[in-house]
C-alpha cells in the first residue's frame, strides 16, 4: 500500500522561544532532516507542513504546504492538509521535532489498520498516547474539515471519534522523544555523542 507522510513543522515553537525548530541543528543537521532520513525508507511521497522559514525548508526537495487557515491552528491544521494534498490514500503524520522516529513506524500502523478494519492507527508507548504519529485513510478527511470548522482543536479527541486504534510501540518507547525545549536538544545531542 502506497503511503504518503507529513512532518508538522507549523508551530510556533513557544518553548523553543520562537526558532524554528525543524530547522534547528542536532549533529550538525536540522531536526526536520533526520525526520526525513528516517521516513523515506518508509513511505512513497513525503510532505512539510511549515508556516515560517519556507524558503529554507523548499531546499530540502520537497513540496512544503501552509495552513490555509490563519492562527496556527495546530497539528490537525497540517493533517487537514496532508490528507488533502498528499497522492495516496494512506498519510502518515510526524512531528518535526522526533529525530530519532521509528524505523518500521508505517509498516507497524498500516498493519494494525488493516488488522483492525480501522481508519486511523495512532502510535503508544508505555501507556502514554503519541496522537501526532498517525496513520489515517484519506477517507476521515471530512470529518477532520467539519472538526475544524466547529473549532475543534485536540488532536486525540478527534481521532478518538473515528473508527480509531492504538498500536503499541512500548519496545520503541525512547524513538518518540519529541525536543520541545533548548535543554532537550542540548541533552539528546549529549547522549547521541557518547
Amino acid at each position: 500500500m502506497a503511503i504518503s507522510a507529513v512532518i508538522l513543522s507549523g508551530g510556533r515553537a513557544t518553548r523553543m522561544h520562537g526558532a524554528d525548530k525543524g530547522l534547528l541543528l542536532l549533529q550538525k543537521k536540522p531536526l526536520i532532516q533526520h525526520v526525513i532520513d528516517r521516513l523515506a525508507p518508509q513511505v512513497d511521497e513525503i510532505i512539510i507542513n511549515a508556516n515560517r522559514e519556507i524558503t529554507r525548508y523548499q531546499t530540502l526537495g520537497y513540496a512544503v504546504l501552509q495552513d490555509e487557515l490563519e492562527d496556527f491552528l495546530g497539528p490537525l491544521a497540517g493533517m487537514s492538509l496532508g490528507l488533502q494534498y498528499a497522492k495516496n490514500d494512506y498519510l502518515l503524520s510526524t512531528p518535526c521535532d522526533s529525530p530519532l522516529l521509528p524505523p518500521d513506524l508505517a509498516q507497524r500502523l498500516m498493519t494494525a489498520l488493516h488488522e483492525h478494519q480501522a481508519d486511523i492507527a495512532v502510535a503508544s508507548s508505555d501507556n502514554n498516547v503519541h496522537p501526532v504519529f498517525c496513520l489515517c485513510h484519506k477517507r476521515v478527511l471530512p470529518s477532520l474539515i467539519a472538526y475544524l470548522a466547529q473549532g475543534g482543536r485536540r488532536v486525540s479527541a478527534w481521532q478518538k471519534s473515528q473508527n480509531y486504534i492504538e498500536v503499541d510501540f512500548s519496545d520503541l518507547s525512547e524513538t518518540f522523544i519529541n525536543l520541545n525545549t533548548a535543554e532537550d536538544l542540548a541533552t539528546l545531542e549529549l547522549k547521541l555523542s557518547l
